[in-house]
């Protein structure tokens, strides 16, 4: 089974963002990274897959220089090789040029499956897995908690999060993209004989101009302005009759706490 996960670097959980001079986008100086949460599990599972039905498992990147970290991470984790699309001008702003440049790379190759996070740390758009799959024609899944796949059938089983509790098995032909969501298994830390492969294994590098791309027709986002939520501390006292003061709150909770 041959499996591609998109893996995108992020910021790390613990950090503190300013916002930098132009203010349209994160001071990234004294910035540690890291992969984003999603997308290290679908890796997880694609390593998980392999191990049950043979094949190989490639990493797909869209990012920076620095961005090579991350994948030589997960290529100690289990997966044999890289594509790293170099976006050092951060060129790709929006799920759709994200999804479109994933596109170009993967119609060069025939995976069975792709696998990405349901949606990232950083900007949490949760799309570009959906538009990816429209793309390239495929079938797919999303907020993936579980995956039963035999590539000797050409079909995989999905199990998705719903709302209120609720879990749905689906069942897709093969290829298929899915969309993995956080916490779907333990993912596993890099042994130190798979650190020391990953500084051998293949990463085949590609800048976006090379990818041919009319990017007229590919939707962009602008970025104009970047600021910090308000913060601000309101206490109100309700005074009077036991009976009056439960009917305001409750009306405050309904029209301006908007919790009920």
């Amino acid at each position: 089974m041959k499996i591609c996960t998109c893996l995108k670097e992020v910021a790390s959980r613990d950090t503190r963002y300013q916002i930098d001079a132009t203010g349209t986008w994160i001071n990234e100086e004294n910035i540690s990274w890291e992969i984003n949460e999603c997308d290290e599990y679908a890796l997880e599972e694609a390593l998980k897959l392999q191990e049950k039905n043979g094949g190989e498992v490639a990493i797909l990147t869209i990012g920076p220089g620095r961005a090579e970290k991350s994948m030589r991470k997960g290529l100690a984790m289990g997966a044999q090789r890289g594509i790293h699309v170099v976006d050092d001008q951060r060129k790709i702003t929006s799920p759709h040029a994200a999804a479109a440049v994933m596109a170009a790379v993967l119609r060069e190759e025939e995976f069975d499956l792709i696998l990405a996070g349901t949606q990232s740390d950083d900007l949490s758009y949760a799309q570009t897995g959906v538009i990816l799959a429209e793309l390239l024609g495929l079938p797919h899944a999303t907020i993936v908690m579980e995956i039963e796949a035999d590539s000797t059938v050409g079909k995989v089983k999905a199990l998705r999060e719903m709302e209120s509790g609720w879990f749905q098995w689906l069942e897709l032909p093969i290829p298929a993209v899915l969309t993995v969501q956080a916490g779907i298994s333990q993912v596993r830390y890099p042994s130190l004989k798979g650190i020391m492969q990953a500084k051998k294994k293949e990463i085949r590098r590609l800048t976006v101009e090379e990818l041919g791309l009319d990017w007229s027709s590919i939707p962009s986002l602008e970025i104009t302005r970047l600021s910090f939520p308000e913060t601000a501390s309101k206490a109100q006292m309700l005074e009077g009759e036991t009976s009056e003061v439960v009917a305001t709150l409750l009306e405050k909770l309904r029209k301006e706490a908007r919790v009920l």
